[in-house]
């Protein structure tokens, strides 16, 4: 698993993900996945799954796939 490096609390997620190496991004996708389900398995409703992150990685993951020409 990667190792994250402390970012600068005013920095936005798009910028966080754009600093994460190719592998660690997909931890960290995989990482949002199994909280997301975990949290759909939990009875407690106080606690909420943000998409967002889903969003910003899933759209980090294909601006590199066309960055590389795969797209």
């Amino acid at each position: 698993m990667g190792q994250y490096a402390s970012f600068n609390a005013q920095s936005s997620l798009e910028e966080q993900v754009k600093n994460l190496a190719d592998e660690e991004l997909l931890d960290f996708w995989e990482e949002t996945q199994q909280l997301a389900k975990m949290l759909d398995q939990e009875e407690q409703t106080d606690l909420e799954y943000n998409p967002e992150y889903e969003r910003v990685i899933l759209q980090e993951l294909q601006f590199r796939t066309c960055a590389k020409g795969q797209c």
